[in-house]
């Protein structure tokens, strides 16, 4: 059982290994430029659910 086991760790770090040689890796100018479109449309987010929210609560005090 324990000689299975083993077996089985070894080839599954060698599956590994081989999978992380295929791993394409992103540029320095790919990762800048991604986290960029991630902040902006962060931003952008954050100020349309403010004035989304802010309306909805001016509504709601009109209807209260």
């Amino acid at each position: 059982m324990f000689k299975k086991l083993g077996v089985s760790i070894k080839e599954f770090v060698i599956d590994v290994k081989t999978e992380v040689r295929k791993v394409s890796f992103p540029s320095k100018a790919e990762t800048m430029g991604s986290t960029m479109v991630v902040i902006v449309f962060c931003v952008i987010m954050s100020l349309f659910l403010s004035v989304a929210d802010s309306f909805l609560v001016w509504l709601i005090s009109k209807v209260i």
